[in-house]
C-alpha cells in the first residue's frame, strides 16, 4: 500500500512540474531578442573599439552595445571584422548586427537597417605638424589623401578635385603613410583622431580648421530585423537613465551632445 502511495505521489510531482513548465512558457514566450546576437566590429578604431594585448575587446561602442545588451534582455558575441566587408556581411545576414563608428547614409539604408542614432560625429583634415599649406577643405585640392576602405572620408575625398587617393583598412595604416611623407593628408574620423593625438598614440600629426561633415553613427543591422526594436528602446532607455552619458564620459571626458530620435 505504501509502495502504491509512494508511485502516486511521484506522478503527482511529475505532473506538477510539467505544468508548472508549460506555465512559465505561456507567461514568457520565445523573445527573439532573448539570445546571443553575433555582433561585428572592427577592433582598430580606436576608441570606439580597441583590442587588448590579452585579446579583449574594450571602447566606447563595446561599453554602449554591452550596455544596450543588458537593458533589452540578450547577450552580445562580438566578432571582429574588417570595415570595409560589414555591409556585405549584414546583407547576407552572417551577423546579427554591426557596431564600429558607422555612419548612417541614405546609400546604406537602401540594404541595411540602423538603429536610432547613438553617436554624432564628423570628419577632419589631419595632417603632419610641420605642414603649414593644408589648412581647409580648398587646401585639399590637387593632393594625395589618405582614407579608410569604405569609409565616409573615402566617399568624401572623393568630391574634391584633382585629388590622388590611396585607401587602406585601417586607421594605423594610413596614419602611418602620412607621417612616412607618402600623402598630404588624412580624411577621418575627427572624435578618433583627435583622442588618439591626445593620448600620445598620434605624435606628429595635427588636426586643422573645423570639422568637414556633420555625421552620425548607428548601430547596422540586417533589412527587417527582428531586433531593430530592442536596440531601439536600448539606446532610448540608456539616454534616459543617464547610462548613455557614463559611458560617453568615461571614453570622452565631455557632456555628451544632443542626439535626434531618427
Amino acid at each position: 500500500m505504501k509502495l502504491i502511495n509512494f508511485k502516486w505521489q511521484q506522478l503527482i510531482l511529475s505532473l506538477g512540474c510539467l505544468l508548472l513548465i508549460i506555465a512559465c512558457q505561456s507567461l514568457y514566450p520565445n523573445n527573439p531578442d532573448a539570445k546571443s546576437l553575433k555582433v561585428a566590429t572592427d577592433p582598430t578604431f580606436v576608441p570606439f573599439e580597441i583590442q587588448t594585448a590579452s585579446g579583449n575587446l574594450e571602447g566606447f561602442d563595446i561599453d554602449l552595445m554591452n550596455a544596450i545588451a543588458k537593458v533589452a534582455g540578450f547577450a552580445v558575441q562580438f566578432e571582429s571584422l574588417p570595415f570595409d566587408g560589414m555591409i556585405s556581411t549584414l546583407q547576407a545576414k552572417r551577423v546579427d548586427a554591426a557596431i564600429s563608428g558607422i555612419t548612417i547614409t541614405a546609400e546604406r539604408l537602401k540594404t541595411i537597417a540602423f538603429s536610432r542614432p547613438y553617436f554624432k560625429a564628423g570628419l577632419a583634415i589631419a595632417v603632419r605638424e610641420d605642414n603649414q599649406n593644408i589648412k581647409d577643405f580648398n587646401s585639399l585640392k590637387g593632393k594625395k589623401i589618405a582614407v579608410q576602405i569604405g569609409s565616409t572620408g573615402a566617399d568624401f575625398a572623393k568630391t574634391i578635385p584633382n585629388t590622388k587617393i590611396s585607401t587602406f583598412n585601417s586607421g594605423p595604416e594610413f596614419f602611418q603613410d602620412l607621417l612616412n611623407g607618402n600623402v598630404d593628408a588624412v580624411i577621418s574620423d575627427a572624435f578618433a583622431t583627435l583622442y588618439a593625438i591626445k593620448n600620445g598614440k598620434l605624435k606628429g600629426i595635427r588636426v586643422v580648421a573645423d570639422f568637414l561633415t556633420e555625421e552620425y553613427y548607428g548601430i547596422a543591422m540586417p533589412k527587417n530585423s527582428p531586433h531593430l526594436d530592442a536596440i531601439n528602446k536600448g539606446i532610448a532607455s540608456l539616454l534616459s537613465n543617464g547610462n548613455y552619458k557614463q559611458i560617453y564620459q568615461k571614453w570622452f571626458k565631455v557632456e555628451p551632445p544632443q542626439l535626434p530620435d531618427s
